[in-house]
């Protein structure tokens, strides 16, 4: 009786102990939540927690507006160069229209990005020592700009045109690529931490329709001309089936990208700085509470003393120093080795997609259409590729981007792209066949899907939200430059690349190639290593930015 009663006893101490454990537990983690949640200000944390509001969907117009441009100004002119080689480089008594030059393509299709390069390295450290609201205006402005005077390109011959086209397209780039920063952290640094994956993505998204556009536009103002100015094929012709107005139709084309940054230049610069740029790097936490109050409507607690504590704890390192190395080094590996290796493959593939669909037979030989009719072809591909695979792409990131997280998204990216690239490249010979000519185009569709629903999109995202505050707008200005870097490798590298292996077959001008087929499996052989690095980047669902950056963390190190 004795036993049981004492057996009894312990069992109910065990409960009892067992239940204070799970106690002091929840008690342990519940402080734990208070700190963290006492180590951001007010400002950040209401910033974090708001529900989603009519000012995220401003703000994702205002910035996203800026990238329809970006990706109307870069890939029109994969629209219009075919055409620029027919009015200026024609040669009397050729089989073939004329063509740019491989110096002159190459520098007419890379020469923005060259300058998107420099732009993004530029605006990206200015976004970062003079806050991001007021270098904003200034990058809109430029494209805007730019664009009007591309479209103005004039000379007395084909040299001067084209020396003017490539410094306004240059130009045009470096105000595009200050986008890329200050767009990409503004929209992180407004967005609530549940939602700001697709808040971001969606302002890359528009790129999409950006390029949809581009190709509708197109086709429209071909076709409108076709009726207007009729011309033969050039087989039949070659004088006049490039008709004089054909030289306007290119101009209007590039102008026109101007047209929506303009309209939404106004908003841009009555949107207030950053609240994270205001209270963490110019440390003003009165004006960061001030701004956020109007735009979460509600009011919010200025806390400068918390602010200057902050600052103080803070060790402030620069990009260069071994602390960044330590805490951020392999991040920036892994930010701007990917996007480096996701732009080799999808510059390559988007800039010369015309190409492609040329080698396959799906565009019809240059030689039996005129240049107006030529446009309009190679317009409806890229409409038809833009419409049913690249913006789908985006938009299922968008969706998704919040649930199943930026790493598996990339991830999965990737390895699609490896695995349609070598599906294309290895069969290529049986793709080129006329009867498999449709299943060439379907599988090449997919490869764009899963870079957008993947790496394009995700590689954008994470720099804005993995570094710290002071030096988010560089890092991110870094690893955009760092895929255009590879936007370049691929734009210039493919000209060469996949040209036959047969000088004689080769474009005129150009050495003998590669072949289409060795520089797709070229491409798998970059998704693949795309994929590998992919392992060097984060994963920031859910998390505020101050906690992945290790702002949090520097703040607790200095009590």
């Amino acid at each position: 009786m004795e036993e049981k009663g004492f057996q009894s006893s312990l069992e109910h101490s065990s409960t009892t102990y067992t239940l204070e454990v799970k106690r002091e537990s929840r008690r342990r983690a519940s402080d734990q939540s208070v700190t963290m949640a006492d180590d951001n200000l007010k400002v950040l944390s209401a910033l974090d927690v708001a529900k989603t509001q009519w000012y995220h969907f401003t703000a994702i117009i205002i910035a996203g507006m800026g990238f329809f441009t970006d990706a109307y100004d870069l890939f029109c002119i994969s629209l219009v160069t075919k055409m620029l080689g027919r009015i200026y480089y024609h040669v009397d008594g050729s089989p073939k229209p004329g063509s740019l030059p491989p110096n002159v393509s190459a520098a007419v299709n890379g020469v923005a990005l060259c300058g998107t390069l420099a732009g993004q390295l530029f605006f990206g450290w200015l976004g970062d020592k003079m806050g991001r609201k007021k270098v904003y205006g200034v990058t809109l402005m430029l494209m805007c700009i730019c664009s009007i005077a591309s479209g103005l390109s004039l000379g007395r011959d084909a040299k001067s045109v084209m020396a003017t086209l490539c410094f306004f397209r240059f130009w045009l780039g470096f105000g595009i690529g200050g986008d890329y920063p200050l767009s990409a952290t503004i929209m992180s640094e407004y967005a609530n931490k549940k939602t700001r994956g697709a808040f971001i993505a969606a302002v890359f998204a528009m790129q999409g329709f950006g390029i949809l556009a581009g190709g509708i536009f197109a086709m429209i103002m071909s076709a409108t001309f076709q009726v207007m100015f009729k011309a033969p094929a050039y087989e039949i012709d070659p004088i006049t089936s490039t008709v004089p107005e054909a030289d306007y139709l290119w101009r209007i084309i590039l102008m026109v990208g101007a047209v929506p940054a303009l309209l939404t230049f106004y908003w841009r610069l009555k949107m207030p700085e950053t609240a994270r740029y205001t209270a963490l790097v110019a440390k003003n936490a009165k004006q960061a509470a001030a701004d956020m109050s109007k735009v979460l409507q509600m009011d919010i607690e200025a806390e400068q003393q918390k602010v200057e504590q902050i600052a103080q704890k803070q060790r402030g390192y620069s990009l260069f120093s071994t602390v960044f190395l330590h805490r951020h080094g392999l991040h920036l590996l892994g930010t701007t080795s990917t996007w480096f290796l996701l732009d080799i493959a999808y510059y390559s593939q988007n800039l010369f997609q015309k190409d492609i669909f040329s080698a396959i037979g799906w565009i019809p030989e240059a030689k039996t259409m005129s240049a107006i009719q030529e446009v309009f072809t190679i317009a409806r591909a890229q409409t038809l590729i833009a419409l049913c695979s690249t913006v789908p792409g985006y938009w299922f990131t968008v969706a998704l981007i919040d649930v199943l997280g930026r790493f598996a998204i990339q991830l999965i990216g990737f390895f699609f792209m490896t695995v349609f690239m070598f599906a294309l490249a290895f069969p290529y010979d049986h793709w080129t066949k006329p009867d498999n000519r449709i299943g060439f185009v379907v599988m090449y569709s997919l490869t764009f899907f899963f870079a957008n629903f993947g790496p394009n999109a995700t590689t954008f995202v994470v720099p804005a939200e993995i570094f710290p505050a002071r030096l988010r707008s560089t890092c991110h200005g870094i690893s955009a430059a760092a895929g255009k870097l590879g936007a370049i490798i691929g734009a210039f590298g493919f000209l060469y690349l996949a040209q036959n292996q047969d000088k004689k077959k080769a474009d005129a001008g150009y050495p003998a190639g590669i072949g289409v087929k060795n520089s797709l499996i070229v491409l798998g052989v970059v998704n693949l290593l795309g994929l590998l690095f992919t392992f060097l980047v984060p994963e920031a669902k859910g998390k505020s930015l101050e906690d992945l950056s290790g702002e949090n963390e520097e703040n607790r190190d200095g009590d």
